[in-house]
């Protein structure tokens, strides 16, 4: 079987140095021999046909199985030198407009109410002691804003919640809605710094019991609510509304009712701020392999189809910011302190759940590098007169945020189980 293999990576990988060692033990280089030697062994003849057929999800699944294993290099530089000559970025090139849209909307699982909530228990109740083995201390679990290169991962987070308060423009005493608010981190920025009312929504019982507890901790219960309730449910308006890393669970599927739902929350002059991972080459299916063992349901959208919702729901469009390069970091500090912290990992799950973990984190980062996927922050209002005409009150709201939040959001540990 391996022959297909070799005829495969023959005609795809012709750059770098890799030393693939078949089953039998015989030793096949492919690329032009430059640079580090990365060497791979194949466990068993069923592999080398399943990479050359179905390289997604066949590829993740032989290295979590152990039927793959890196014996010269990482397994992201493996991934770094053969993702971009394997060319999983094919599926655009076949883009042919609404058919091709309508076939993903098709493909893409649905994300109605119930299976929303199982989808979301599959990653998100993992136990929290996994989580802060590599996220920051306020456990933010999306992309951080770098505003320099050598900035921490804490400081990172902190300038993301800053960035996102002050495009909300929020006023003390502003009731505000966090659809999917995660462990609470933003909610608690928005109460203590913004002096907001937040009423925090999410489907993770633990992520829930978390947030509450924080709360509490916090001494801010008559400030923030957490409510275990799917955002088609809610009910009541809000003067802003801003989601964190929720948006890519919804579906292309329900797009046009999440928007329309947004519109209906929003005061009059209301704003929301939406922050979502993004495909900047157009709609693309969602890795088999991540929807499989990571996310779900998950989907990753393009602008060019939420865009269209946007409109249709009656939203207008105030801003769009594209984050490049913010999320590749993100990654980085989050790979390599769950690299630090493997043992511990394998502690509370096991080594096969590490090896899930080791490929999602470093392909997920690549996929970033190689411009794969990026990361917009859309703000909308029911109205262009909600918000200031230029920019400048964004950049005054950030400086008069971080004289407080430098004060009062000192890192503080979630560990709180």
């Amino acid at each position: 079987m391996f022959f297909v293999l070799h005829h495969f990576l023959t005609k795809s990988v012709s750059r770098g140095n890799l030393l693939v060692v078949d089953p039998d033990g015989t030793e096949h280089r492919f690329g032009d021999g430059r640079g580090k030697e990365i060497r791979v062994r194949l466990h068993d003849h069923t592999v080398g046909l399943a990479l050359a057929l179905r390289p997604d999800p066949a590829f993740g699944e032989a290295y979590v199985d152990g039927r793959l294993t890196v014996e010269a290099g990482s397994l992201y530089e493996l991934m770094a030198l053969v993702i971009p000559q394997l060319d999983y970025g094919f599926a655009y090139k076949w883009r042919t407009g609404a058919a091709l849209k309508q076939m993903l909307r098709r493909a893409v699982r649905s994300n109605g109410i119930a299976g929303a909530r199982r989808n979301v228990a599959h990653h998100y109740d993992l136990s929290g002691k996994f989580y802060d083995l590599f996220l920051d201390s306020d456990r933010q679990y999306s992309c951080a804003y770098f505003p320099d290169p050598q900035t921490s991962l804490h400081q990172a987070q902190l300038a993301k919640k800053r960035r996102i308060a002050a495009k909300l423009n929020i006023e003390p005493g502003m009731h505000v809605l966090d659809i999917g608010c995660g462990w609470g981190g933003l909610a608690l920025y928005l109460a203590e710094v913004c002096g907001a009312k937040v009423t925090g929504i999410t489907l993770s019982v633990e992520q829930a019991e978390v947030a509450r507890r924080r709360i509490l901790t916090r001494g801010l219960e008559d400030q923030v609510e957490i409510c275990l309730v799917d955002y088609r449910k809610m009910e009541g308006r809000f003067d802003r509304i801003a989601s964190v890393g929720m948006f890519e669970h919804v579906g292309p599927r329900h797009f046009g009712t999440y928007f329309s739902k947004v519109l209906d929350l929003l005061s009059d002059d209301g704003v929301a701020l939406i922050h979502t991972i993004a495909r900047p080459h157009g709609p693309y299916p969602t890795s088999t392999w991540v929807d499989r063992y990571i996310f779900p349901g998950g989907y990753l959208p393009a602008l060019s189809e939420v865009q269209r919702e946007i409109e249709d729901s009656g939203l207008y469009l105030c801003d769009v910011e594209v984050l490049r390069g913010h999320y590749a970091r993100t990654l980085r500090h989050w790979r390599n302190r769950f690299n630090s912290n493997r043992k511990k990992a394998a502690e509370i799950y096991d080594e096969r759940f590490c090896r899930i973990w080791d490929f999602y984190l470093a392909g997920s980062e690549i996929a970033f590098r190689l411009e794969y996927a990026n990361v917009l922050q859309l703000q909308m209002a029911r109205h262009q007169s909600a918000l200031p005409e230029t920019r400048r009150y964004m950049r005054e709201n950030e400086e008069r945020q971080q004289g407080l939040d430098s004060r009062s959001c000192r890192p503080k540990s979630v560990r709180v189980r």
